[in-house]
């Protein structure tokens, strides 16, 4: 059975990656068609509600503590090829919220370092020591320091490994931006890796949201480059990726701003400042990365606001499956 007493309230389903027998290789975390419709009827799926009748409800206070419905993130070419089919099959129609600056050939290389790292080493373990050890700083002195700051993000992300957490906080804290890019493009050269013959196989295209805009599902905000931290950025550049978001999506979509009423928080990452954007650029309704009060974001409640909705991340389900 899903539901028990630590997600007997309204709230999403989390997607990011899928595999399949022809071009999207198995790699952490993904699962099949098959592992799709599994899991969707272990939830109920009329437990499932389509997006904008989820949004709706939202608006009209009228959601259940069984009401769920499924989120994918990242604008992520399996998606489409995937998803979308058992989706269109089932007659379910979901959020997908997606950051734009793919759309402008110039994408966020957070996907392509994730093949990377997944597809060019013996295992991704072996992909984490050699960066580490490229990383020019005291490494082991950063890690003794942050200590419970890795403990506590694996207790609240528990699908991460112990390798997986120290990664993320290297690139996010002990990294600027270029010294981490700088890293992987050695690592990409030392591989003989030509990141931008992957773009067309990782990434979605014009095409296809416009597609999946028609079939009824829910295109929605996801920043315009993805940044992994967006609380580290001031309000104005805050603005600016919630912006260029809005105005892309709206355009290849030929819909008005204001009928972009959602998004979802890329990594999970936000603060005052990105609520009060949201707020003003006209979003109704956004979505959170874990399904836990987060104590240091002042939350007061699960479901805290309209742009703190809780997610189940798919693979959480995954174990319940197994």
């Amino acid at each position: 059975m899903y539901f028990d007493n630590k997600n007997n309230f309204f709230h999403g389903i989390m997607f990011h990656h899928f595999h399949d027998d022809k071009i999207h290789k198995k790699s952490q975390g993904s699962i099949n068609k098959d592992t799709l419709y599994k899991l969707i009827k272990f939830i109920g799926k009329k437990n499932i509600l389509n997006a904008d009748d989820f949004f709706q409800r939202f608006k009209e206070k009228k959601l259940t503590e069984k009401n769920l419905c499924l989120t994918f993130d990242d604008g992520i070419g399996s998606q489409y090829d995937i998803a979308l089919p058992v989706l269109e099959d089932l007659k379910i129609k979901s959020f997908f919220f997606v950051y734009s600056s793919l759309f402008l050939g110039e994408p966020d290389l957070l996907e392509v370092y994730r093949y990377f790292r997944l597809n060019c080493f013996k295992d991704v373990d072996e992909f984490y020591e050699l960066f580490f050890k490229k990383v020019n700083k005291n490494i082991n002195k950063f890690f003794s320091e942050n200590e419970k700051t890795i403990q506590d993000k694996k207790n609240k992300f528990s699908y991460y490994s112990v390798n997986d957490i120290k990664f993320r906080i290297v690139r996010d804290n002990l990294l600027n931006r270029n010294e981490y890019k700088k890293i992987m493009f050695q690592m990409f050269e030392e591989k003989k890796f030509e990141f931008n013959k992957f773009f067309d196989i990782l990434f979605i295209n014009k095409k296809q949201i416009i597609q999946m805009h028609k079939l009824g599902h829910t295109i929605g905000l996801h920043s315009h480059t993805h940044p992994t931290l967006m609380e580290k950025l001031s309000f104005d550049e805050q603005l600016i990726e919630y912006q260029n978001n809005i105005d892309i999506l709206s355009k290849i979509l030929e819909c008005k701003k204001n009928e972009i009423k959602s998004m979802s928080h890329p990594c999970g990452s936000y603060n005052k400042h990105t609520l009060d954007i949201l707020n003003k650029i006209g979003i109704e309704l956004g979505f959170k990365q874990i399904m836990t009060i987060e104590k240091e974001k002042n939350m007061k409640k699960i479901n805290n606001s309209k742009f703190e909705i809780a997610r189940k991340d798919h693979s959480e389900i995954i174990k319940l499956l197994n």
